[in-house]
């Protein structure tokens, strides 16, 4: 499909996120997750034939990482350089949240020339995204008040509840792997949960995942041990949108039974919900000396569970054998990076590419929500850019 056809195809969509914030998956409409999709698509596509993509000649786009990320930060500061915005990191240590400034005055104070701000908070059940949604009210304010400009939009580069920038990436890459959203319909995927020596991995991703895949009529399966549950909230919800979009949502027990048949696998270590949530309490509290004898205990729980790792045996166990395997990364790849981990070295090796490629999805992912939330007619933005075709790079 040539840029022109793309546009065509967004035009008649019928959607916007117009002057909207970006934290949640399913507080989207199906539409405008596929103007999202689309629009990546058509970055990328530009991106790759040489055409500027720099819509802002200045500004702001604020980066509030409140976790450690690799792929994400740099994904989201090549997102805002693509589309012309220069990156500047919120550093709480070295700011005046340290003294005590509110919410509400950070958020306006950073914001005065400020087009879109991406915040990461993981760390904190029930507190990440009750911040994003705290920040947005204060920038509501401010701009409200005649303070702002012009009212930055927030996208969520990972919250306690959602990581939506990567479920959409991995959506772009299911999409590319098996040629249209269409092509997903009855497509089994497994989400299932993996050892990890490690603790305290956010629910995040795999609530992603579920809350994302069955909007899109997939056969969604999630497998964990006992004990590891997800938010009882998010996982009714993928049932009752799997149910809507014609797909299926299902619980099994083991990772063998998860990934029997299945198209795609998906397995990522995290940390119990119940586990989450004293561990809130106890970093609330400053409790190191609760923090470690939480985490011992949940190592030697994980430790039960050393089974749950993708190996050969359990991948032939998939659609002929051929599942497509995918990981946010970083994986725990056993005799890696790890003694024993996710993930067998062979099988993360085999797909080492694939998983690269999904990786490669997120920029665009972001420079579309950044786009789109502040553009109100991003049609005639893209196909300005199309007809104008300036070079990123003169050779």
């Amino acid at each position: 499909m040539n840029e022109r056809d793309m546009l065509r195809s967004i035009q008649k969509l019928n959607a916007s996120l117009y002057g909207k914030d970006f934290l949640l998956t399913w507080d989207k409409s199906v539409n405008e997750l596929k103007l999202v999709l689309q629009t990546a698509e058509l970055l990328k596509n530009l991106y790759e034939k040489n055409v500027s993509l720099r819509i802002f000649d200045t500004g702001l786009a604020i980066s509030n990482f409140r976790d450690n990320s690799t792929r994400t930060r740099f994904s989201f500061a090549s997102a805002s350089n693509l589309l012309g915005l220069a990156v500047q990191d919120l550093d709480e240590g070295k700011s005046q949240i340290a003294h005590g400034e509110t919410v509400r005055e950070t958020a306006n104070m950073i914001s005065f020339l400020t087009q879109i701000i991406g915040i990461r908070d993981d760390m904190f059940l029930g507190a990440g995204h009750t911040y994003m949604v705290e920040v947005g009210e204060a920038l509501d304010d401010g701009y409200k008040q005649g303070v702002l400009a012009q009212r930055p939009g927030i996208v969520n580069l990972q919250c306690d509840i959602d990581h939506p920038t990567q479920s959409m990436a991995d959506l772009c890459w299911l999409k590319e792997h098996f040629g249209s959203l269409d092509a997903l319909r009855g497509k089994k995927i497994a989400m299932t949960w993996a050892y990890s020596p490690s603790y305290g991995k956010p629910l995040s991703v795999p609530q992603g995942i579920i809350g994302l895949m069955t909007r899109f009529g997939m056969d969604v399966t999630l497998a964990h041990p006992q004990g590891y549950d997800l938010i009882p909230d998010v996982v009714a919800l993928a049932g009752q949108q799997a149910k809507e979009s014609g797909g299926s949502f299902q619980q099994v027990a083991s990772m063998e039974e998860a990934f029997e048949g299945a198209d795609i696998v998906y397995p990522k270590s995290w940390a119990p919900y119940s586990v989450m949530q004293k561990r809130t309490d106890l970093l609330r509290a400053k409790d190191q000396d609760g923090l470690k004898t939480l985490e011992k205990a949940c190592l030697e729980q994980n430790a039960n569970f050393k089974n749950w790792e993708c190996d050969e045996a359990k991948m032939k166990r998939t659609k002929n054998g051929e599942a497509l395997y995918m990981h946010c990364l970083p994986a725990d790849i056993t005799g890696v990076s790890c003694k024993e981990g996710e993930v067998a070295a062979t099988v993360f090796d085999r797909y080492r590419t694939p998983l690269y490629k999904e990786a490669s999805y997120k920029p665009y992912i972001i420079a579309a929500m950044i786009f789109l939330a502040k553009f109100e007619n991003p049609q005639a933005t893209l196909l300005a850019l199309e007809k104008d075709a300036k070079a990123r790079k003169h050779e």
